[in-house]
């Protein structure tokens, strides 16, 4: 029969010395885009990308959850369709609040697929 030996837990100095680390580099990589970005302020390219990239991101994310969607032989084209509509005209009409828009239109979909026939 072998003889086990059971492992020793790792020194408090490693433990300590490890969290320090991680603490570190969290914190210095959470905290160097807006030290960065400070700076960049009156940059032109940065204010364009703080107008237009928000939108792109969404649009891109709904152009490729609308054509995986729409691919499925099981999906009613006029209910994805309605709930784009709702969609847009939320985020038009509601003073363009971007996460009121996302629910409604996620709402209209998910009760038009599970209850309207």
């Amino acid at each position: 029969m072998l003889a086990t030996s059971t492992p020793t837990p790792p020194a408090t100095w490693y433990i300590l010395a490890a969290v320090a680390t991680m603490f570190v580099v969290t914190f210095a990589l959470r905290a160097l885009p807006f030290a960065i970005l400070a700076k960049l302020r009156d940059s032109k390219f940065v204010n364009i990308m703080a107008l237009w990239m928000p939108a792109g991101i969404l649009g891109l994310l709904a152009i490729v959850i609308f054509y995986s969607t729409a691919a499925d032989p099981a999906t009613v084209l006029w209910k994805l369709l309605v709930a784009v509509a709702v969609t847009i005209a939320s985020h038009l009409s509601l003073g363009r609040r971007t996460l009121v828009s996302i629910g409604l239109g996620t709402v209209t979909y998910v009760v038009l697929v599970n209850f309207i026939a």
